[in-house]
């Protein structure tokens, strides 16, 4: 009988629970739409009950409806959205709701933190130093980091915070329910920036670093690998999701570090683009390295013994959805983004001349600018719809592009092919735009929705023995190839220049209009 891994990947609009055997194939998976709450002053917030209520929905109708005997079920593994807070009580339980990692509100507690007399680029030297020497990076000036959310608990939640047993990420909590057990993997924590990553087969939590963070240790949980067995199934649980107790819940891996497994790019340096609601371009090395002006630094992965370049784009599959929104209204059916698709591919290459910049919620990465906007810039009258839509589609790609200028500079080689993922890479055409814009070949994963759980049970495959991580490549196939097309080059190279150019001309003029009043 086939062996199975019951998957979970809990994203940031929508969550996936599949069952992937443990060869890497996504057997039957089954989605479910998660709500997020805006609130003033940057605020996102998610309830984790609900998370828990739609996960074992998802869980059990899959279970009835994939016609397989429960006990093929052989293990757990959990993906989730990163850079999350779950505050927990002594029992477990949510105090309040999740934040996530669009939240900002804990900026100006960071400011203060990371502030001394001697600056540079608003960190005080000192401080900086220590930081990037034993994590690799620093908490974020946005305050969109795990621990910029636990300062702003600290300062205006203070019953909150005192009453927290322990701070937890999204995926880390998830494991906590289904196992009883508190834990954070090496990977998890890192953007808690309170751990000495240097010797990345012994991350462990830095004394020093929990002092300048102002944090005892025992507020966060005890730290594993992401191949680690975090304990068994509770009774519970497993009847809540429809599949034996007692198997075992491997470790899991948030969902960058998940994805990249899922996109079968393992090997060091081998590349994956992933475009959902935000986008990454990111790959395996074997070595720690920071560039503090691009906001990209290598950090602890799901991978034993490896880093991978962790950078981010706050808004990609995002835009998209917000045109659409625009264009076709909030009653759109489900051809919505084929209709899209459509009107895209009714302009021609460069939109003409419209140039789309995707800055919606701020940026991360290749600079972190939480008060930058988007627009379309270069509208005439003769402008259709078709050139703004396209537009949108372009735009996400030149972002795409000025952040792998800045992540092949840090890793010193030129990367291809680049593996696309995520909902994005189902476009045909978007795959064509990216190759064209990246100057890159681009290998579209199959079923490329389906990366994270595909990860999640991979990495469950891997904890059991029964796959290696040398394996994966060759596991997950890659369905179409995408080379640049002849004549596009010059044309693409042009918009580039000024996509850039409108960046670093107007981003004051963007701080002027957002500083006094930050809601993205």
């Amino acid at each position: 009988m086939a062996r199975h891994i019951l998957a979970v990947d809990l994203g940031t609009t929508a969550l996936k629970v599949a069952l992937v055997d443990t060869s890497g194939r996504v057997v039957r998976s089954r989605e479910a739409p998660c709500q997020v709450t805006l609130l003033p002053g940057g605020g996102a917030e998610q309830d984790p009950s609900q998370w828990w209520r739609d996960i074992a929905d998802a869980s059990s109708h899959l279970m009835s409806e994939a016609g397989l005997p429960p006990d093929s079920v052989v293990a757990v593994c959990c993906s989730a959205q990163w850079s999350g807070t779950v505050a927990v009580d002594a029992a477990g339980e949510p105090i309040r709701n999740a934040i996530i990692w669009m939240d900002a509100r804990g900026a100006p507690y960071v400011r203060d933190l990371v502030s001394s007399p001697v600056r540079v680029r608003g960190y005080g030297v000192a401080k900086l130093a220590r930081w990037i020497r034993r994590t690799g990076g620093a908490p974020a000036a946005s305050g969109k980091d795990p621990l910029a959310h636990i300062l702003w608990l600290a300062h205006t939640e203070p019953d909150t915070f005192a009453r927290t047993w322990y701070f937890l990420e999204p995926k880390d909590w998830l494991n906590l329910r289904l196992t009883g057990r508190a834990a954070a993997t090496t990977d998890s924590i890192a953007l808690h920036w309170v751990t000495d990553n240097r010797r990345i087969r012994d991350v462990r939590y830095d004394p020093a670093l929990l002092r300048m963070a102002g944090l005892r240790e025992d507020q966060l949980p005890p730290l594993i690998g992401s191949t680690d067995i975090c304990g068994p199934l509770l009774p519970a649980a497993a009847r809540a999701l429809g599949v034996p107790a007692g198997i075992p819940v491997v470790a899991g891996s948030p969902d960058v570090q998940t994805a990249a497994i899922g996109s079968g790019a393992t090997r060091d340096y081998q590349p994956h683009l992933y475009i959902g609601t935000s986008s990454w371009l990111t790959c395996h090395v074997p070595r720690k390295k920071t560039d503090l002006l691009a906001n990209i630094a290598t950090l602890p992965s799901a991978i034993p013994g490896r880093y991978f370049v962790a950078d981010e784009q706050e808004t990609a599959g995002a835009a998209l959805d917000w045109v659409r929104k625009l264009v076709l209204g909030d009653g759109a059916d489900a051809d919505a983004y084929a209709r899209l698709e459509g009107m895209a591919a009714a302009s021609t290459p460069g939109s003409g001349g419209v140039i789309f910049t995707p800055w919606l919620y701020g940026e991360r990465s290749p600079v972190e600018d939480g008060l930058l906007r988007g627009g379309f810039h270069n509208l005439a009258l003769s402008t259709t719809r078709a050139d703004m839509v396209r537009a949108v589609f372009e735009g996400v790609a030149l972002n795409s592009r000025w952040l792998l200028t800045a992540v092949e500079r840090f890793t010193g080689r030129r990367l291809e092919p680049i593996r696309f993922i995520g909902g994005g890479a189902r476009s045909a055409l978007w795959c064509q735009i990216i190759a064209d814009v990246l100057g890159r070949e681009v290998d579209q994963v199959a079923d490329p929705v389906n990366a994270g759980v595909r990860g999640a049970g991979m990495l469950a495959a891997v904890a059991l023995g029964d796959l290696t991580f040398r394996e994966i490549p060759d596991r997950v196939e890659v369905a179409c190839r995408y080379r640049p097309q002849a004549g596009l080059t010059d044309r693409y190279s042009e918009l580039f220049g000024e996509f850039v150019g409108l960046y670093k001309r107007n981003h004051r003029a963007y701080a002027r209009l957002n500083g006094h009043h930050h809601t993205p």
